[in-house]
């Protein structure tokens, strides 16, 4: 499919069809970037995208237990406890 570059105010840019947008799944804001003299177009990725299933998955595999140090008598000789 060809489309036309068309002014959009001082810039310029591309229509997309709806149904190439509903195909990708764009909403919202989309990434671009350029690789050897082509535009590529894709989604916007959230910063904490799949963070539930990666959660889910340490749980599973037991990765998720708090990291501690080893106790020391710091705690007790330099805290002055009330």
């Amino acid at each position: 499919m060809k489309a036309s570059i068309i002014r959009i105010g001082n810039s310029q840019g591309v229509r997309i069809p709806k149904p190439i947008l509903k195909q990708c799944g764009f909403q919202g804001e989309v990434e671009l970037e350029v690789h050897d003299r082509k535009l590529i177009i894709k989604a916007a990725t959230q910063p904490r995208e799949n963070w539930g299933e990666a959660f889910k998955s340490m749980a599973q595999n037991g990765d998720d237990r708090l990291i501690d140090f080893p106790p020391s008598s710091w705690d007790e000789e330099e805290w002055e406890w009330k």
